[in-house]
């Protein structure tokens, strides 16, 4: 009898779906303000027919408008607030644009310390998202969630999780945008991850 009572306590499952965003236009340098290209902004009515019926109680997205924008129609057909966190944003490359961007990539996936001046380690990316990742989580037990992300923050993620996930991993979900991937939580406990279909 002890047992079932506090069943409904112990056993919270938790949905986090974390939405990379759709195509953005690379001809715009400013990080935070890129926007999506048209092709992206059609796109994000595919993670809104993927997510629309999973019973989302909220929805999460850095200030970024790429990912602001990719969950916006969700948010809209579900009558949800986005809720910002700062802490969900893109990796800081530094002051700079990074033309070789495969060349940077694989020094930092090789040397999660490594990064360049004014800019952040995928160390310091992956600590400051898992940290809002358990923020929301503790917030929204036994809920289903989204979260609007970007290829390498979504990339540190898996990696604490999954740490074989690395570079090689990293680039296969290069060019997915859109791209959700769901992690599964019981109460506080990581319990696996799955890729949505778009």
């Amino acid at each position: 009898m002890h047992n079932t009572i506090h069943k409904d306590v112990r056993d919270l499952e938790t949905n986090i779906y974390f939405v990379r965003h759709a195509e953005p236009d690379f001809s715009i340098k400013d990080d935070m303000m890129r926007p999506l290209t048209d092709k992206g902004m059609a796109d994000t009515k595919r993670v809104t027919k993927a997510l629309k019926n999973r019973n989302i109680k909220a929805i999460y997205s850095s200030p970024y408008k790429r990912t602001y924008d990719t969950v916006k129609d969700l948010a809209e057909t579900i009558s949800l607030e986005i809720n910002i966190v700062e802490d969900f944003r893109e990796r800081k490359v530094g002051n700079v644009w990074v033309d070789d961007f495969t060349a940077y990539s694989r020094k930092q996936w090789a040397d999660f310390d490594y990064k360049l001046e004014h800019g952040e380690s995928l160390r310091e990316v992956q600590k400051r998202n898992i940290t809002a990742l358990y923020d929301i989580l503790k917030n929204n037990l036994g809920r289903n969630v989204v979260v609007g992300s970007y290829g390498t923050a979504l990339s540190t993620i898996i990696n604490y999780f999954n740490p074989d996930f690395g570079y090689d991993d990293f680039w296969s979900i290069v060019d997915k945008m859109p791209y959700i991937l769901c992690f599964k939580f019981k109460n506080m406990e990581f319990i696996g991850m799955e890729e949505v279909e778009l």
